[in-house]
């Protein structure tokens, strides 16, 4: 494979100086972050675990002495970080951290450090979306925002895109920005790449446009680069194939914020003739894990955090296996978050052959909140293939999008974004192909409509449980539906 980079114009900040360019002081400190991520993503798994280690000491050190929330709930005492063995075990000892902890502490700001080490800037403040029912508050550090800024910019160099291309982005905005027809223009990438490189244009637009105005302002921006939502992007994909429109420069696609399944990315790289690239972050977590340039699994940022995948014993999930994930961010001394359960699943992955000593995430299958829970209290992932998504079609062949939404233990209501209004022999075919997927024994509702919603944040969900915990019959498996 190709690996050559793109020609990068960094942006010099000294005047009279135009090249060499020298950057200012937040450029040349994420100058010397990605000069170390160049050479650690190479470093052997053992090598990289060991220098986390090391991180996390300082981090453990800081949380249990300036942290309210920490103190008393932390060892006072940890193993050398060379002594992986005892060190793993008081690890594993830690409480896991939810997220009804950190909405209880929000009250008192039991979260939050008394004080930051010099050098790590102000408190930022910023919001999750909800997606779990509630947002989440959640403060970060200045200096953790500059992590942040590396890890972005490791992505652009990892899947080698041209910085000085224009980079269209669909997705939540403020209050009158981004609006169709012309939506917002900047004249770069964004914050992570001003302080060092020269880019091309941002261009964006709301994610509440419909549909086909997405596509009418797409075509007349022709990006090189498109950047939304995996729902958003298949969407566009579907409709550019149906209008015999094209992108002719576009050259790749970055799914964000959801879960991409197989089958949208099948359908938007065959629509498009161009590769996928699937990010995975949080917004109060960072960048959790990036795809790799030569396989379409996912590489920890083991540099940025702790990711472990754990079972439901909080054993560390084996190559293969799957489990909840829990997050620890490295550099985010503002508020700890420490085997923070971000309710998500993933499958753990084998060591890669690209070289890299990153570890793998093979697949991320979404929000445990979200699996289909059965009547007899079995749980499972209710995933769809590509023969599942044929035979939704064949049902109902006016169907452009769909949500099964779980309301009982022994209800769907399957909403259905369609081309007309369903017959209601295509409607009963639809029921019928929800319980031969999802089981004999729901009853199954079916509504039609032009779009379907989303959440405040521009998300979408293919698949919504919203049976409470306390509604289970049991506790049951997690195979998949």
């Amino acid at each position: 494979m190709d690996r050559c980079l793109p020609p990068l114009e960094l942006a010099s900040a000294v005047p009279g100086i135009a090249w060499p360019a020298l950057p200012g002081p937040s450029g040349a400190a994420l100058l010397a972050i990605l000069f170390q991520l160049e050479q650690t993503q190479w470093w052997p798994a053992e090598r990289l675990r060991l220098a986390q280690r090391r991180q996390l000491a300082a981090l453990l050190a800081h949380a249990r002495d300036h942290v309210p929330f920490w103190r008393g709930r932390l060892p006072q005492d940890w193993p050398d970080p060379a002594d992986e063995a005892a060190w793993e075990a008081t690890w594993q000892a830690v409480p896991i951290l939810r997220r009804e902890d950190i909405q209880a502490a929000e009250a008192s700001e039991a979260l939050l450090a008394d004080a930051l080490p010099p050098g790590h800037g102000e408190y930022r403040e910023i919001f999750t979306s909800g997606s779990t029912g509630r947002p989440i508050r959640a403060v970060r550090s200045q200096l953790w925002e500059l992590v942040w800024s590396a890890f972005t910019i490791r992505d652009h160099l990892w899947h080698r895109r041209d910085l000085a291309g224009t980079l269209a982005v669909i997705r939540e905005s403020g209050a009158g920005k981004a609006m169709y027809p012309e939506g917002d223009t900047a004249d770069g990438w964004g914050f992570s790449s001003a302080a060092l490189f020269e880019t091309g244009r941002l261009v964006s637009l709301n994610v509440t446009t419909p549909v086909a105005q997405q596509l009418d302002w797409l075509v007349r921006r022709d990006p090189d680069y498109l950047l939304s939502h995996p729902s958003i992007l298949a969407r566009l994909a579907t409709a550019s194939r149906e209008a015999g429109l094209r992108l002719p420069r576009l050259r790749q696609v970055v799914a964000i914020s959801e879960t991409l399944r197989p089958e949208a990315r099948a359908a938007i790289e065959a629509a498009w003739g161009v590769p996928v690239v699937d990010v995975y972050s949080s917004r109060e977590a960072g960048y959790l894990a990036l795809q790799c340039p030569d396989h379409p699994h996912f590489h920890i940022q083991s540099e940025g955090l702790r990711l472990e995948v754990v079972d439901e014993d909080g054993q560390p999930c084996a190559p293969g296996e799957t489990g909840r994930v829990l997050v620890t961010p490295l550099h985010n001394l503002a508020m700890p978050l420490i085997r923070y359960d971000i309710g998500d699943a993933a499958e753990a992955g084998a060591p890669c052959p690209c070289g890299r000593g990153l570890p793998v995430l093979r697949r991320i299958l979404g929000r445990r909140q979200n699996m289909l829970r059965l009547p007899n209290g079995e749980r499972r992932w209710p995933l769809l293939s590509s023969s599942d998504i044929g035979a939704l079609l064949a049902a109902a062949p006016p169907v452009l999008q769909h949500q099964v939404i779980q309301t009982a233990a022994d209800r769907l209501h399957v909403r259905l974004a369609v081309a007309r209004p369903l017959g209601p022999a295509e409607e009963e075919a639809v029921a019928a192909w929800a319980r031969a997927k999802f089981g004999e024994a729901f009853a199954v509702a079916v509504q039609a409509m032009p779009e379907l919603p989303r959440t405040a944040a521009g998300k979408f969900e293919d698949f919504v449980c919203q049976v409470a915990e306390d509604a289970e019959a049991g506790s049951g498996s997690g195979g998949l539906a």
